[in-house]
């Protein structure tokens, strides 16, 4: 195992002992870090979401800002602003809390349109624009954004521009019983200092070495167009089930593509296979795909859901 894949799985295995019940949001902020991506979390409240990106950017010796979006929340807030400065007798650009290299952006979705617009650019272009100059964001660079799916009143809805930005949407839902057990015992230990593990603590330059050597995972020409097909059929889903095609109204973009071949390369190294598998594509397809299929009508008024349209899709798409 190369070292840098060693310090990457110790980090893994940290954050599963510290977030319990939750080892799939664990493994795909991982995947999303090493993707060199973005992760839209939504889950309700309780479920340790902020924790596990917090406990993520304490094991970075990286820079780590908590945005905590509101209805009142303007864009200078989120980019920062240009501060006319009397003694100089000119203006000086004061960044703003997203000039970091991990940033929280708590309860996303209570934010108006001007306020996304200026986080879009961010994501999209790594790059703040004020007053008509540009500047850069760091290299290592990755918003963690959060939304509760339980209260809707003073929300709004993300546009499909920003989702699609957002390399994985992921779902978490309540733990198991035995999760519960051990997360209550957890939270005493930690409250009575009698769990003293300490975080691995990774450079930047790790972070960056990591995302070359998990891209460099083989991925046969079988399981490319496996891969493909996958992408193809949710833009012609009539070619598998004409039902199907009645319930998507437009089908994931090249970016999605390219989103999937990237984590399921990562999904593979993290297991230390130096090649990726049609498991591989399928542990991390909801993630890449539920945010870019929009649905019709009909498949709203039925109550299907872009998860079960996905699972539909990879029992029709065959193997390679």
């Amino acid at each position: 195992m190369s070292n840098v894949r060693a310090k990457i799985i110790e980090l893994k295995n940290f954050m599963d002992a510290k977030i319990i019940g939750q080892q799939d949001l664990v493994n795909k902020l991982i995947i999303t870090l090493l993707a060199d991506g973005n992760a839209l979390v939504e889950g309700a409240p309780g479920l340790a979401k902020t924790k596990a990106i917090k406990t993520l950017s304490s094991s970075i010796k990286a820079q780590y800002n908590r945005i905590q979006f509101t209805p009142d929340l303007l864009p200078s807030d989120v980019t920062g602003s240009e501060i006319y400065v009397a003694s100089k007798g000119e203006f000086e650009f004061r960044k703003g809390p997203i000039f970091a290299n991990l940033i929280l952006a708590d309860e996303i979705n209570r934010a108006p349109a001007k306020v996304q617009s200026a986080l879009l650019e961010a994501m999209a272009e790594r790059q703040v624009s004020v007053g008509g100059k540009k500047y850069e964001l760091p290299e290592l660079f990755m918003v963690l954004a959060t939304q509760n799916p339980i209260e809707h009143e003073g929300t709004y809805n993300l546009p499909e521009a920003q989702l699609d930005r957002f390399l994985m949407y992921i779902k978490i839902d309540q733990p198991d019983a035995e999760s519960e057990k051990k997360i209550l015992r957890l939270v005493r230990d930690e409250i009575s200092f009698a769990n003293k593990q300490v975080a691995p603590m990774l450079e930047i330059d790790d972070v960056l070495n990591a995302r070359k050597d998990a891209l460099k995972v083989h991925m046969s020409e079988q399981v490319e167009e496996y891969l493909v097909q996958l992408i193809m059929a949710t833009r012609h889903p009539e070619k598998y089930d004409a039902k199907m095609a009645g319930y998507v109204m437009f089908g994931a973009s090249p970016r999605a593509t390219l989103a999937l071949d990237r984590c399921a390369k990562i999904h593979a190294w993290l297991r230390e296979k130096d090649f990726v598998s049609p498991e591989d594509i399928q542990a991390v397809v909801y993630d890449i795909l539920r945010h870019r299929i929009i649905l019709s009508f009909e498949a709203q008024a039925e109550g299907v859901t872009t998860d079960a349209v996905i699972s539909r899709l990879l029992k029709l798409v065959p193997l390679p």
